[in-house]
């Protein structure tokens, strides 16, 4: 079996190697972003928006940011590792930056790190032929700061909902935020479908702003469906006649069971449709 590599800070190393330290600031304390990008046919979806979120999330964690990084040096970086990998044209994609060495408050900088991880994804994006079932993670709450919508590495809540959802036998997690209102699933954005409205929680209820979210936010126009964002009750859930999921990898995932509430998907494959057709 051929070896799988991985770029850490310019270099490739093989998935068996070890590359961080002990003193690392994103091993110690989460410090740091994500994105996880969809490679499609040999290009990343919504590019634009995976790395404008990871520079204004940099800004945000005031993280040092080396002249050479640039959309375009990650985009050439992670073409070569698809190409070191025998990955063509379609791939999951990682790229993780976090604070180096060093304790925070030393007074020299700690410098940033990155690393790039790809595997190789199927070439058809597809809609879920088996609705997911969800309920309610109960045991944490989103915060709604400065912070809360970055894709940060400290990642403990959404974990411990997808634990959550495993041993509960659920496809997702919801998460609520400190208003009680709805906030995002484990590892997705929420929208649901009431009448000719498609409806997504505010950013400032605490989700991460999801590149596909922002999508349809910018970009979705198909018949007179209008998408918004706003509040949404765990009411509003069980009152909506669709409910759907997005992300980066899976940009629509059909929900069909919350609690008592089973929902149709009509309105969702056309949707899909028009995702698959545009995105």
């Amino acid at each position: 079996m051929n070896e799988h590599f991985f770029i850490y800070n310019d270099r490739y190393f093989q998935n068996s190697q070890l590359a961080i330290s002990a003193g690392n600031n994103g091993l110690r304390y989460g410090d740091g972003l994500f994105e996880t990008m969809r490679m499609h046919g040999g290009r990343i979806l919504n590019a634009a928006f995976h790395f404008e979120r990871l520079f204004s999330g940099m800004k945000t964690l005031q993280l040092d940011i080396p002249a050479y990084f640039s959309a375009a040096f990650f985009e050439r970086s992670v073409n070569e590792l698809l190409l070191k990998n025998s990955i063509q044209k379609n791939a999951r994609i990682r790229l993780m930056v976090f604070r180096g060495n060093g304790y925070i408050l030393e007074s020299e900088k700690n410098g940033t790190d990155y690393i790039i991880e790809t595997w190789p994804l199927g070439g058809k994006i597809e809609l879920n032929e088996d609705g997911f079932v969800v309920d309610i993670f109960d045991e944490a709450r989103n915060s709604c700061d400065s912070f809360c919508n970055l894709k940060s590495n400290n990642y403990l809540r959404n974990v411990m909902a997808g634990l959550f959802a495993k041993r509960n036998k659920l496809d997702e997690a919801i998460i609520l935020n400190c208003y009680e209102r709805v906030s995002e699933s484990g590892i997705a954005n929420i929208f649901i479908v009431k009448g000719n409205q498609i409806f997504t929680p505010l950013l400032s209820e605490g989700c991460v702003a999801g590149t596909m979210r922002r999508w349809m936010l910018v970009n979705f126009s198909l018949n007179n469906y209008r998408v918004s964002e706003k509040p949404l009750s765990v009411n509003e859930l069980l009152d909506a006649d669709e409910f759907f999921l997005t992300n980066a990898i899976h940009p629509i995932r059909w929900v069909k069971n919350f609690r008592d509430k089973i929902y149709k998907n009509e309105i969702i494959i056309e949707i899909f449709k028009y995702v698959d057709q545009n995105l």
